[in-house]
């Protein structure tokens, strides 16, 4: 296989892509939410998770399938070129049919009608993200290129909130500015994708060859979204934007979290597929146990500390405004460790495998749980019944795919080190819990709390050598001599 981008240097890029997405919101939410409220960040919220689903019609699972199927003829550029053809025309078709189905619904549904433009403008996403291609670049790993364009367009977004965001009836400009933070990028996908594949038709297209798969993928996607933004869409027809804007807080921070603890298994998926097609399968199971490992070391602390310290990471972020999002927070934070596990089992050992239909039934699973819980806890529990819902979605999926795995995974789950980083977590919060009596302000309470949780947690980690840990340590400690050295 072709090493120009090593498997390291791709985390890396990930590892700064993934900063950059944590970085980003941590500066401008705290101003935003405070200047729009929970009504102000709801209405867009909600209107992002209702223009989702006509995103997930118009990408049909192509950029799940899409991954697989570009890495799997990476090195002939002509059936690269004809591959990547024929799923953004596939796409572009899709497009058109998911504006005609938004412009219906935005006519004749009233819910809509008051902020048409705001749905008008969250819609930009589902265009440019066909024309992005991202998983053509993802195939290819390209995550350098990715990282560096995605980072300066979300610099340029976090400029542009200071500078124009002052007045609460700003909301439709921060959901114009957010979809440029996440997606206008996509343009220089499409100008830059001319170097990776021609232009030019290749003749002999076959879109029939996608169908069954894309079929699959779609079906998986729609019930990811579904259960994925079900939650906000449900909260926001059967109780109010505030309603909305309280449960937003609370996901914008798992979402974030969630980007740290998936990042390894993002960059995996490409030469998981390359593995299985050319049946280096020692190679296939060595990064799998490695990422497994990974989500439990970086799961389990984050999970923790963020149910300890939600109001203080509430308030900070949020501002006290939003002490309702306090609650719907702590509920939904184990999502982190169940989100973590079945990106592995799901996205990288399944899809990769072939099994994508697994995949589907516990997405599906999953769907109907939170459509069934949402539907009796929204009315009395408003966005904490959203967040149970979540849960128990989350945890259905899991579910589903390790009864399927068990054979498979069962040998990697039994080596991770619960002992070590269960002794790990107690010690954080003994060390770290303390500083809360003092009062302080939120920020001060988070970084002093962080510190020592985070830190002693690590040295757990260290002094009884869990594996994965010492390695990652060793490694930063051979680059540090080196840098040294070469200084010296």
């Amino acid at each position: 296989m072709k090493d120009k981008n090593s498997l390291k240097i791709n985390f890396i890029m990930n590892a700064i892509l993934t900063m950059s997405s944590f970085i980003f919101p941590l500066i401008t939410f705290p101003y935003v939410s405070r200047i729009l409220l929970p009504t102000g960040t709801g209405k867009v919220s909600f209107a992002t998770s209702f223009i989702s689903y006509f995103s997930m019609f118009a990408q049909l699972g192509i950029p799940t399938y899409g991954i697989r199927a570009c890495a799997k003829v990476r090195d002939n550029k002509e059936e690269l070129t004809r591959t990547a053809h024929e799923l953004l025309i596939i796409n572009l078709v899709m497009d058109v049919l998911s504006y005609v189905i938004l412009a219906f619904a935005l006519l004749f549904v009233p819910r809509l009608q008051e902020d048409r433009m705001l749905y008008v403008v969250i819609s930009a996403t589902i265009l440019l993200t066909s024309i992005g291609m991202e998983w053509l670049y993802k195939a290819l790993e390209q995550y350098t290129y990715i990282t560096i364009r995605s980072v300066i367009f979300k610099f340029i977004a976090l400029i542009a909130m200071f500078l124009l965001i002052h007045e609460q009836d700003d909301y439709v400009l921060y959901g114009a500015i957010s979809i440029f933070a996440a997606s206008a990028s996509n343009i220089f996908n499409f100008i830059n994708v001319h170097k990776y594949i021609d232009m030019k038709p290749v003749g002999n297209y076959n879109f029939q060859r996608h169908f069954k798969a894309i079929g699959v993928f779609f079906a998986m996607s729609c019930a990811t979204t579904i259960y994925t933004h079900l939650d906000t869409v449900m909260l926001g027809f059967m109780k109010t934007d505030e309603d909305v804007g309280y449960y937003n807080a609370a996901v914008k921070i798992k979402t974030v979290l969630v980007s740290v603890v998936t990042s390894l298994g993002t960059v995996l998926l490409p030469r998981a597929s390359y593995y299985v097609e050319h049946g280096l399968m020692v190679e296939f199971k060595r990064i799998t146990k490695k990422a497994l490992n990974f989500v439990f070391l970086a799961a389990m602390p984050l999970m923790l500390y963020f149910i300890l310290y939600a109001q203080q990471g509430i308030y900070f972020l949020s501002g006290s405004a939003y002490t309702g999002s306090i609650v719907p927070m702590q509920i939904i934070m184990p999502t982190l460790l169940l989100i973590g596990l079945t990106n592995i089992l799901g996205i990288q050992i399944l899809v990769p495998l072939g099994r994508e239909k697994v995949v589907l039934y516990s997405e599906i699973a999953g769907a109907v749980v939170d459509l069934i819980l949402n539907a009796i806890l929204i009315p009395q529990f408003a966005s904490s019944g959203a967040a149970i819902g979540t849960l128990a979605a989350e945890f259905t999926v899991l579910v589903v795919q390790f009864t399927a795995l068990r054979e498979e995974v069962s040998d990697a789950f039994q080596k991770i080190a619960y002992w070590k980083i269960f002794l790990g977590l107690v010690l954080g919060v003994v060390c770290s819990y303390w500083f809360v009596y003092f009062g302080l302000d939120n920020f001060l309470t988070l970084l002093v709390t962080a510190c020592l949780f985070f830190g002693a947690y690590g040295i757990v980690l260290l002094i009884t050598r869990e594996t994965l840990t010492l390695e990652i340590f060793n490694q930063m400690l051979e680059k540090l001599k080196k840098i040294i050295r070469k200084r010296g």
